[in-house]
C-alpha cells in the first residue's frame, strides 16, 4: 500500500500519545525519510520552493518546506517544539542565543537527505539551502505553528523583530524568481 498524506498525519498525531512525543514524532520521520521515494509520491514532486500545510491544528502542525536553490531563511524561532526530516538535498542551520543586542551565533549542523533534526521549544535557528538541487523536508511543530507570538531577526544587524509569514512567503517567490533565471 502506498504511502499518503493521511498516513504522515495519522502516525505523527498518534505519536503525540506517547510519553515523550517529540522523541516519538522524531521515530516515525527516521522511518518516513528513509523511503524518499515513496514521500516523493505522497507529496508530489518539488518544482518550487515554498511551504505547504499538510495538517495544522492547535496540538500538531505538519508541513512540507521545498527549500529552493541558494535560498537563505533569517534568524527566526518557533517557541515550540519542531522535528525536521529531510529527504531530499540537505538544508543547513545556524544556532543563536540571545545576547545583549540581539544575537550571538551558537554552533550549527548540516542536514542532508535522511537525517533527522529535533529542536526544543527555545531554539533560534536560520536555514540556507546552498546547494544547486531543492531540499525538501517535513516539518512536524507541537502546536500550532501560524498562530502565537514569535520573532524573527534582521540577518546583518541581528535586530528582533515580530515574526512576518508574509516577509517569509516573499522571501520565497524571490528565491524561485532567482532560481527560474538561472536554470
Amino acid at each position: 500500500m502506498a504511502l499518503a498524506v493521511d498516513d504522515i498525519i495519522s502516525r505523527c498525531r498518534a505519536a503525540l500519545d506517547e510519553h515523550t512525543p517529540v522523541l516519538a514524532v522524531r521515530d516515525v520521520l527516521d522511518e518516513l525519510v528513509a523511503d524518499a521515494g515513496a514521500l516523493d509520491h505522497a507529496l508530489g514532486p518539488v518544482e518550487v520552493g515554498g511551504i505547504t500545510t499538510l495538517h495544522n491544528a492547535a496540538d500538531l502542525t505538519i508541513l512540507r518546506v521545498a527549500w529552493t536553490p541558494g535560498m537563505a531563511l533569517n534568524p527566526h524561532e518557533h517557541r515550540m517544539w519542531a522535528v525536521i526530516g529531510m529527504y531530499g538535498g540537505q538544508e543547513d542551520n545556524s544556532f543563536y542565543r540571545r545576547a545583549s543586542g540581539g544575537l550571538e551565533p551558537a554552533g550549527g549542523r548540516e542536514l542532508p537527505a535522511g537525517d533527522v533534526l529535533v529542536m526544543g521549544d527555545d531554539i533560534i535557528h536560520s536555514v540556507a539551502n546552498s546547494r544547486r538541487e531543492f531540499a525538501a523536508a517535513l516539518h512536524v511543530y507541537g502546536g500550532d505553528f501560524f498562530n502565537g507570538d514569535r520573532s524573527e531577526w534582521d540577518f546583518e544587524t541581528y535586530e528582533e523583530r515580530p515574526r512576518d509569514f508574509e516577509r517569509t512567503r516573499r522571501l520565497f517567490e524571490e528565491a524561485n524568481a532567482r532560481w527560474r533565471e538561472e536554470a
